[in-house]
């Protein structure tokens, strides 16, 4: 079956979606008000990390004993797993294709620089084309690698460009790829669950109503977990730049990415690519909201006071780059 042709695939989409958005503008921005600043940044993702693995654990479980025999439980979550398992090891592949990746030898001294300043090892160094942006990718097969951009290289002073790669190398150190691959099947799996639980209600005329009620909840449960699971791509987000800020210093963290926030303020076309792209996870930038125009210092403090859209925020998996340049700001002296 093509699930984009199932009307009921479709219907539970349509609805997952439009429960986030109630959520996004109305009960997450709440609790998150109410809950910042109450832990650390660590101390934070360890407890949402947490969350997202009991919700997760719990809704699987209580599907998997009221399914029995009627879902094919197993074969879906291995469907699922060998898909992402696919594409983490092909995806560096495709990335180096897509980008043109092409190794660049005085990129490498600067990453081997902030490597070792971060007490890391460096990945291999990649220019590619495109719109200002970095990204870090990679597995155990290919290697580690981060790309920069040609324009980002070209328009970021020295610093500025430490600071950007020290956020890239930050995602290597955290093992955020593998991370948040984890992370992100745990929704997939909750959902094809409850999807396949409605299915299978419809040749069952004893339990029908019970197994469709209980795929309808898996699946509600399915986009709450995603919700979690984007506010703990944010908070990487957070860690990785406080790397950034570790390699080299707050003000040029904030340069960098307020630089970057202007460009696609000022060309909102590369916005609209950067939104589009399947890899927008990777982006150091892709939190589509442009909202000032950084060139001073007294620019970048008004960007810091600007208000955010909490239904973009919390359907994003970057913070808003106000967000991040109160952050940096916050971080203490080390």
């Amino acid at each position: 079956m093509i699930f984009f042709f199932d009307p009921v695939y479709m219907l539970l989409a349509m609805l997952g979606y439009a429960l986030m958005l109630l959520l996004a503008s109305t009960i997450a921005p709440k609790v998150a008000g109410r809950v910042s600043g109450r832990f650390s940044l660590f101390t934070s993702m360890v407890l949402l990390g947490l969350m997202i693995l009991l919700i997760s654990s719990v809704t699987i479980y209580a599907i998997l004993s009221f399914a029995g025999y009627y879902v094919s439980i197993y074969g879906l979550i291995l469907f699922l797993i060998l898909i992402n398992l696919l594409m983490y090891i092909i995806s560096p592949f495709i990335i180096n294709l897509s980008f043109s990746a092409k190794r660049d030898e005085n990129l490498q001294m600067v990453v081997n620089s902030v490597a070792r300043r971060l007490n890391v090892s460096p990945p291999k160094a990649v220019a590619v084309r495109g719109p200002p942006n970095a990204f870090a990718y990679g597995n155990v097969l290919t290697g580690k690698y981060v790309a920069v951009s040609d324009t980002l290289i070209s328009m970021l002073d020295s610093d500025e460009l430490e600071a950007v790669i020290g956020h890239e190398l930050g995602h290597h150190k955290h093992r955020d790829n593998l991370v948040m691959l984890l992370f992100g099947l745990l929704p997939s799996i909750i959902f094809y669950l409850g999807y396949a639980m409605i299915h299978a209600s419809f040749r069952d005329d004893r339990r029908g109503m019970q197994l469709a009620a209980v795929g309808f909840a898996a699946v509600l449960v399915s986009f709450i977990v995603q919700i979690l699971v984007l506010a703990f791509s944010r908070l990487r987000e957070y860690y990785a730049d406080f790397e950034g800020v570790r390699a080299t210093s707050k003000e040029a963290m904030q340069r960098g990415l307020a630089k970057i926030h202007l460009f696609y303020h000022s060309y909102p076309r590369y916005m609209d690519a950067i939104a589009d792209s399947k890899f927008k996870t990777l982006f150091i930038y892709a939190f589509v909201n442009a909202v000032a125009e950084p060139i001073t210092k007294m620019d970048i403090e008004r960007l810091k006071n600007q208000k955010v859209s909490p239904i973009q925020e919390f359907l994003s998996t970057h913070p808003p780059v106000p967000k991040r340049l109160r952050f940096i700001e916050s971080i203490g002296i080390f």
